[in-house]
């Protein structure tokens, strides 16, 4: 097939997008279904399909399980814990202390999304690490007229964050898996277009485009499939700057349905 253009579809995984995940993004089961009728209609356009994985250790830097309070008790989901909180007392870390205080430093230097416990999800292995069958079906049936699509696993160092398909949030010295995919990157500029849809826009999706935007050349390539993706609960505005960067810098939004 000589079509250039690049679908990425990130983390629409069974913990993200079922209503009995483990971290269920509301909408989501509805985005499957909008990106499967994409991939089906657009079956000739689509020259290479690539999803990503998010997969994590039990022990984790963003569960519950990592962090402690005075008395021993875990974090709740959904509880931001900053540099302030462990300096003050209110958290610590159960685990590599030293290196997991210095990944929230780095964190906060960076800019990054503040650092959020998540609940115990997309488990190496487990049902809830794996790819949706609602989308999976559509690129297995694209993939049997001679294509090959491509799993970019992400996530199993405990001690970073990875929500951008390109990298960690926190690279880690001597730790690969955390640095830059060079060859996930590569194909990105032999790309004419790129299609973005996923789970969460809030998180995933967002840090994925700002890592491309910090690649000369891809910002114009850059179409977001804007009804393919939802916000986790609560964090509906929190990745904004963004999409609003993206915008000026030539990255389109469009819909499922509109022509390739």
């Amino acid at each position: 097939m000589n079509v250039n253009n690049l679908l990425l579809v990130i983390d629409m995984q069974y913990d993200f997008c079922s209503p009995e995940g483990a971290l269920y993004v509301p909408g989501s089961e509805k985005d499957v279904l909008r990106l499967a009728g994409f991939i089906n209609s657009n079956e000739s356009e689509i020259g290479n399909i690539i999803f990503t994985q998010d997969n994590h250790n039990v022990v984790d830097i963003s569960h519950p399980v990592f962090w402690e309070d005075k008395k021993g008790s875990y974090p709740k989901p959904f509880t931001e814990i900053s540099l302030k909180k462990i300096l003050g007392g209110v958290w610590q870390p159960r685990f590599q202390k030293g290196k997991a205080i210095d990944y929230i430093r780095k964190l906060e230097k960076q800019g990054e999304l503040p650092h959020t416990i998540w609940p115990e999800h997309c488990i190496m292995g487990s049902h809830g690490a794996a790819i949706v069958d609602e989308v999976l079906e559509p690129a297995r049936k694209w993939a049997r007229k001679g294509n090959f699509y491509e799993v970019v696993i992400k996530g199993t160092n405990p001690m970073t964050e990875h929500f951008g398909a390109l990298k960690a949030n926190v690279p880690i010295a001597g730790c690969p898996e955390t640095h830059l995919n060079t060859d996930l990157l590569n194909k990105f500029l032999h790309a004419s277009k790129i299609y973005i849809g996923g789970e969460a826009r809030s998180h995933c999706v967002a840090t994925t485009i700002r890592q491309m935007l910090l690649i000369g050349g891809l910002a114009k390539k850059i179409h977001i499939l804007e009804d393919c993706m939802s916000d986790v609960t609560g964090f509906e505005k929190i990745a904004l700057p963004i999409y609003e960067k993206a915008s000026s810098e030539g990255a389109k939004f469009v819909l499922s349905t509109d022509p390739i």
